[in-house]
């Protein structure tokens, strides 16, 4: 599966999500970066505003490419590899809302950030990280 997503930055905070709680898998109970599947037909950015829209209810601007790296799972529905292509965004209109796979939808500073780093997803750790947003754990 190809994922596309976001780490949405605004002046000195980032959104993060949780799935809602009936969605079990992979990513369940941990802070995550909106985004999704991308679907047929559509570029990778196209997938990613596309995403972003549907889980947070907000427009947002694409700034960069920030990270692309893959992961191999396995679950009840057996073995999974994802490729994630991820990007820095900015947001430019809509009301945040958290819909579709999202629960919940939160702004962080990057102090908050260091206190919840238990509660992130690891495969978030990994963009987080690169945007120089928490550090490595020892």
């Amino acid at each position: 599966m190809v994922a596309v997503g976001a780490l949405i930055w605004d002046h000195d905070k980032v959104l993060l999500g949780k799935h809602v709680p009936e969605r079990k898998g992979f990513w369940q109970g941990k802070w995550i970066c909106p985004g999704g599947k991308l679907e047929e037909g559509e570029t990778l950015k196209e997938g990613t505003i596309r995403e972003v829209k549907e889980e947070t209810g907000l427009d947002v601007e694409i700034m960069g490419f920030l990270l692309s790296f893959d992961r191999r799972y396995n679950d009840q529905e057996g073995p999974h590899h994802v490729i994630y292509i991820d990007y820095l965004a900015k947001v430019v209109g809509g009301t945040m809302k958290a819909a579709s796979d999202l629960g919940v939808a939160q702004w962080f500073t990057k102090s908050e950030l260091a206190q919840i780093v238990g509660d992130i997803h690891d495969d978030t750790k990994v963009l987080l990280r690169k945007a120089g947003l928490i550090e490595e754990e020892k």
